[in-house]
């Protein structure tokens, strides 16, 4: 079992999607749209070469928190994996209801 990395998550709105890194190498990212004051996340990949090592969840916490520090867009999630993590996660389910 491979074990987890550290993960840096950043915004990058040019593109519109988070995107992780792990020791400076683009890991993956999670795609979004922006409309109405609502984030909706609509993909999420990560390279096969970090599955397996926390980087997806790393990438859907973050990218989170930083939407909630933001305060000004409500979230939702069409991709699968964001929205089972946000139900793996209740405590981010408060995002979607501002």
């Amino acid at each position: 079992m491979a074990t987890e990395v550290t993960v840096e998550v950043r915004d990058n709105p040019d593109e519109s999607r988070f995107e992780a890194y792990v020791d400076g190498a683009l890991a993956g990212f999670s795609a979004y749209v922006v409309g109405h004051g609502m984030l909706n996340f609509v993909h999420t990949e990560v390279d096969d070469a970090y599955e397996g090592q926390g980087v997806g969840s790393a990438l859907v916490r973050q990218s989170l928190d930083q939407v909630r520090d933001r305060g000004d867009e409500r979230v939702t999630a069409s991709c699968p994996f964001v929205r089972a993590w946000m139900r793996k996660h209740p405590e981010y389910l408060e995002l979607g209801r501002r």
